[in-house]
């Protein structure tokens, strides 16, 4: 079971733990997700903040709805995931870390672990 953020939505939590597990390769493009009921059973959150999440998956081509199969994950969602992952990261997550790193006055021996 995930320990959620409080300042991050469930929702949004649980589109990152999908994306996670297709960029890591434990699901495979082609392969069925688990259903809305049994990750809302696992993970003790109401099935329309899954739903909502497999939404979002749907919506970025992550994901694809067959009819009367479940979900699954579509081909080149790998490719897809890293390359906004990335973007995202570079966007959002990198100026800041480079902010506190250059604050911290860490050179790149510190951050390689090879010392200064």
């Amino acid at each position: 079971m995930q320990d959620w953020q409080d300042s991050v939505p469930i929702y949004l939590q649980l589109r990152s733990m999908v994306i996670r597990r297709i960029l890591s390769g434990s699901l495979a493009e082609g392969e069925s997700v688990p259903s809305v009921r049994q990750v809302a059973a696992d993970e003790k959150v109401n099935p329309i903040t899954v739903s909502k999440a497999y939404q979002l998956l749907v919506d970025e081509d992550l994901l694809e709805n067959r009819r009367g199969l479940g979900m699954f994950v579509t081909a080149g969602a790998r490719d897809r995931a890293l390359e906004r992952e990335r973007a995202a990261f570079l966007n959002d997550e990198w100026p800041h870390i480079r902010q506190r790193i250059e604050l911290l006055g860490f050179g790149p021996g510190d951050l390689l672990g090879e010392g200064s």
